[in-house]
């Protein structure tokens, strides 16, 4: 039976990622099977603690229970702080926690930490708000095992892990492996865009690189790239549009993602449906749901960028196991379908 369905998710503005993606595919595939969905975004500040609370409240504040064609069935709240609103149906599908006051707290990628009260506070109030407001949910999913772990690890709390299919599901492709490295993540610090030019720097092949995407931290990266004299190894792509993307997937070597402890990554995903083996490091969090070290990939020991070096170069001197990853990717994820998450989902 069709139903009227709300998708609810926080945003900073300006903010696009893979959370807006899954949020726009999710509501793309509800719209095909039939059902009245609409999207909320809920604006979210956490430059000061106020700021994360005021946030949170006004989450808290919004009536999703009506709209204008009447009751509205089903929330299904996505990513912090959506998941505080209250209705008689919800169904959170968790990209995410405000992880800067969870596994972050304190560290280089957080602006809060234990050395002060206000911090500390936040911290401590985030996370009574979060157990006690997805305890409401009348079913409470996440998109991978490493979120579902953090969850019953902060709050107590047991959720069962529904892998989302990437947005361009069944556009991928596979052709020759290159002579190239692909990467495409947002160009900030967690991403560890770095490390791989890191490695590139101490392989002793002529292995290119090819990262896309835009963030804060692109002047530096390519600073960086100057430094190590890789100017004509390395190509900063910058934002590629669908039809370059599923091109330089189908065109690498292996593709890089290696980011701190994350929690799920399309990339992966997008990679493996592309045939191509995975390059990470082995504290890389929900990517290693899926990369088995010289099975499907290589998961490598960040402060080891030699090593990362080392795996690279067997690939360029071999397609053989490049292939023979890509391949052993792509069975692993190619029951990642929205047919199978929307019957858990929405029953459909």
């Amino acid at each position: 039976m069709p139903l009227s369905i709300v998708l609810a998710s926080g945003r900073v503005p300006f903010g696009y990622g893979g959370a807006e993606m899954l949020r726009e595919s999710l509501q793309e595939q509800l719209v095909a099977r039939g059902h009245r969905v609409d999207s909320i975004d809920l604006p979210f500040a956490w430059h000061n603690p106020d700021a994360v609370v005021r946030s949170y409240t006004l989450a808290r504040l919004m009536d999703l229970t009506w709209g204008e064609y009447g009751k509205v069935d089903l929330v299904i709240p996505l990513k912090f702080p959506a998941h505080v609103i209250e209705h008689p149906n919800k169904t959170v599908w968790l990209i995410q926690q405000f992880r800067q006051v969870y596994d972050l707290f304190g560290s280089k990628h957080s602006p809060y930490g234990p050395n002060s009260k206000d911090d500390v506070h936040l911290c401590q109030t985030v996370r009574a708000m979060d157990t006690a407001t997805l305890s409401e949910a009348n079913a409470l999913y996440t998109i991978s095992k490493n979120v579902a772990q953090r969850l019953e690890s902060f709050n107590g709390l047991s959720a069962r892990a529904v892998y989302p299919p990437p947005p361009l599901d069944g556009q991928f492709y596979s052709g020759d492996h290159g002579d190239y490295v692909f990467t495409v993540a947002r160009l900030d610090r967690l991403k560890r865009t770095e490390l791989l030019i890191e490695a590139i720097a101490k392989t002793r092949s002529e292995v290119r690189c090819v990262i896309a995407g835009r963030g804060p931290e692109d002047a530096a990266l390519r600073r960086l790239v100057a430094r190590y004299g890789l100017v004509n190894r390395v190509r900063f792509a910058g934002r590629v549009d669908d039809k370059e993307l599923l091109e330089l997937y189908a065109g690498a070597l292996a593709v890089y993602y290696g980011p701190v402890d994350e929690d799920y990554g399309f990339v992966t995903v997008e990679a493996m449906k592309s045939k191509r083996p995975v390059l990470t490091w082995d504290d890389s969090g929900g990517v290693l749901e899926f990369v088995s070290d010289e099975i499907t990939g290589f998961a490598v020991d960040p402060s080891q960028p030699s090593r990362m070096a080392e795996r690279i170069d067997q690939l360029y001197a071999s397609r053989a196991d490049a292939k023979r990853m890509g391949e052993a990717g792509y069975d692993w994820v190619k029951g990642i379908n929205w047919d199978s998450a929307l019957k858990t989902l929405v029953g459909g």
